[in-house]
């Protein structure tokens, strides 16, 4: 009967950890986004006033000034020039260049907020209220439409 109790008692503390590890699951980043997933979502899903295109990943070290190796993977969609409106999503190599991409993402935004004040100003309030957020290695911009629908597609991509 002694042994039965130790064992109970084992298995209890086996389970009380096992709930722990899985409860601290729940509340993080996902540790995967799809970022061309994402980025079609957003496109399709936020962007009413504008036809956007795909952008060269090429392209983007001239437009956000990434650093060389800083962006493994990423898909960006943006105007022609007629509205503000711009998505990309990045995955980057860590957690520190995610952070770092949010910062030229927030200068992007200033430059085309000046930009847009010279000859299109409705459109400073679209880049006002810009989404810039990361999340593990994986940052994004939204200049759009419909900030509510790109702020319920990003929580559940994990930002």
């Amino acid at each position: 009967m002694k042994n039965f109790g130790k064992t109970i008692l084992t298995f209890a503390a086996a389970m009380i950890a096992a709930f722990s590890l899985t409860a601290c699951q729940g509340g993080g980043s996902k540790s995967t986004v799809d970022v061309a997933g994402l980025a079609d979502d957003l496109n399709a899903k936020t962007i009413k006033s504008d036809v956007l295109t795909e952008t060269n990943p090429d392209m983007l070290p001239t437009i956000y000034f990434f650093e060389d190796g800083q962006v493994n993977e990423s898909k960006t969609y943006m105007s022609s020039g007629a509205t503000a409106d711009e998505i990309c999503v990045v995955k980057c190599v860590d957690e520190n260049a995610a952070k770092a991409v949010t910062e030229l993402f927030q200068t992007r935004v200033n430059n085309q907020s000046k930009l847009y004040e010279s000859y299109n100003a409705e459109e400073v309030g679209k880049l006002a209220d810009a989404i810039i957020k990361s999340s593990g290695s994986y940052a994004v911009l939204v200049v759009c439409d419909d900030y509510d629908e790109a702020g319920d597609l990003l929580k559940e991509a994990g930002f």
